[in-house]
């Protein structure tokens, strides 16, 4: 039996991520008769590759140097040359670059998709020039929320025919609602049971910006003390900006309301615990922590940035709030705090609306069909050169 056409997927950095994880979504949900897959690591790959099910998903690391590798283009074209892939589909600035040895590879089919942007570049335009000058060696663009969308249209030009808009699916069966017959165990610190929880997911890097729930919830704290008292705050991820922010947690008197509890194998367990989610980045394209909290029966707080627009229905779903005002965020946090049954409501709604628009069958279907079209135009113009000969 023919192997199916092999996609291979370049990616900066196998890491815990949204991107990463809805690259490793689209691996194990897709039909592995039709396409298989192989991913290829800018850098180095962590213990987050083992969540890929697929034992004949193979994943490579380039071990790429800081700064400009020059011998990392010889050896993605060695490797290209040597696992002839139908389709090479890279993901984000970082990994762009990699179209240029895929072309000269003789790779048929180049997808890039554009999941969002980070902290030094919250509107895309710091790179759209380079960008723009790496648009002829993509094939087909993907784009992850309509803000994204209207950016490559608008500010990288490219055609409307070359261009596909597909949110990220959430697992529901793994993220879903508090069900008490089977949920028995809290994993949860004893302290912080019983509380208003309040969460956020996330690296706790810049463009994540959990400082400014950490701001919000001092706010929350100091001037609204009788909601306070029983409330907590669970901030789930790691990063470069832990120790400010444990630092400034100390600092203000909150930090025995606040568990860092760092990067965690049991987030669907802890998501299905909180009260109210909460997403406070700077820049996003599609979250998927957002749809996970959806998922989970949690109504959220985000700010509206990027796709969260796209995610959270105000009024119905939860709360949108402007990028960077603390004050905003802890009264948004205030009013869940004060109306359980605006919580209870919400909640059911958000996983509806999870269940009905985030499905995962739904991107990989998407993806699915975006594969097809590229590879049958690829096979189309190889037809048609063969035939000019």
């Amino acid at each position: 039996m023919m192997a199916p056409p092999l996609v291979a997927h370049l990616i900066y950095r196998l890491q815990v991520g949204g991107l990463e994880n809805g690259l490793i979504n689209l691996i194990n949900h897709m039909d592995p008769q039709r396409y298989g897959h192989l991913v290829v690591s800018l850098t180095d790959a962590t213990e987050f590759r083992h969540r890929i099910r697929r034992p004949d998903v193979e994943v490579i690391e380039l071990n790429k140097r800081p700064g400009h590798d020059w011998g990392l283009y010889l050896r993605l074209y060695l490797l290209f040359r040597e696992r002839r892939p139908a389709i090479v589909h890279s993901r984000n600035l970082a990994a762009l670059e990699a179209q240029v040895p895929a072309a000269l590879a003789g790779v048929p089919a180049r997808v890039h998709g554009e999941h969002g942007w980070d902290v030094q570049d919250l509107d895309g335009m710091r790179y759209r020039r380079w960008k723009r000058m790496l648009r002829p060696f993509v094939h087909h663009y993907i784009a992850l929320s309509r803000q994204i969308e209207d950016y490559l249209r608008q500010q990288i030009a490219v055609p409307p025919e070359r261009l596909t808009r597909i949110l990220n699916g959430v697992d529901v069966e793994r993220f879903r609602p508090l069900d008490d017959r089977q949920d028995q165990e809290d994993p949860r610190p004893e302290q912080f049971r019983g509380c208003f929880c309040i969460g956020t997911v996330g690296r706790l890097e810049g463009v994540k910006n959990q400082g400014l729930l950490l701001e919000a919830f001092i706010r929350f704290r100091a001037g609204y003390a009788d909601l306070a008292e029983r409330a907590c705050l669970m901030i789930i991820g790691d990063g470069s900006l832990r120790p400010e922010l444990e630092r400034r947690a100390r600092e203000s008197g909150v930090l025995d309301a606040v568990w860092f509890a760092g990067s965690r194998e049991d987030v669907p367990e802890l998501m299905r615990r909180l009260d109210l989610f909460v997403l406070p980045s700077m820049a996003e394209g599609i979250s998927n922590t957002i749809m996970e909290a959806m998922a989970s029966g949690v109504p959220v707080v985000a700010t509206d940035v990027g796709g969260n627009s796209e995610l959270v229905v105000p009024g119905e779903t939860g709360t949108l709030v402007s990028p960077g005002d603390p004050e905003a965020m802890a009264k948004a946090i205030a009013a869940y705090g004060a109306e359980p049954g605006r919580r209870q409501r919400e909640a059911a709604a958000a996983r509806l609306r999870a269940e009905r628009v985030f499905s995962l069958p739904t991107m990989v279907a998407k993806y699915t069909q975006v594969y097809d079209q590229v590879l049958a135009r690829a096979r189309g113009h190889e037809m048609a050169s063969g035939e000019a000969g």
